[in-house]
């Protein structure tokens, strides 16, 4: 069974930085991708970085420049450095894994970034 778990969210100051991380348990396809996703009260969950298992990267515009996807294969770990974060990053933070057959969620971890 595939499970993924994410940590390392918090409460943090406007300008601040927070690191997230996520693990993948379980059996899964190697040629694969993983993604951040977040979703703020009232609002879609919405992309915020993804990283294929070739480390091809592509971020939403808002996060561009202040955000950081990257993932440990052999570790089946995927990261996620933001910096300068704003309020209106203020949402749950989901990890998503994709492969041929399988998509999977993690619970969601709170990042609150304070004005």
């Amino acid at each position: 069974q595939v499970q993924l778990v994410e940590s390392g969210g918090g409460l943090v100051q406007a300008g601040g930085s927070l690191r997230l991380s996520c693990v993948v348990s379980g059996s899964i396809f190697s040629i694969n991708t993983m993604g951040w996703y977040r979703q703020a009260p009232g609002k879609q969950r919405e992309l915020v970085a993804v990283i294929s298992s070739t480390m091809s990267t592509n971020y939403a515009d808002s996060v561009k420049g202040r955000f950081t996807v990257s993932r440990d294969n052999a570790k089946k770990s995927m990261f996620l450095q933001m910096n300068s974060l704003k309020p209106e990053d203020t949402a749950v933070y989901y990890c998503n894994l994709k492969f041929p057959g399988g998509v999977y969620w993690g619970q969601g971890t709170q990042v609150t970034v304070s004005s």
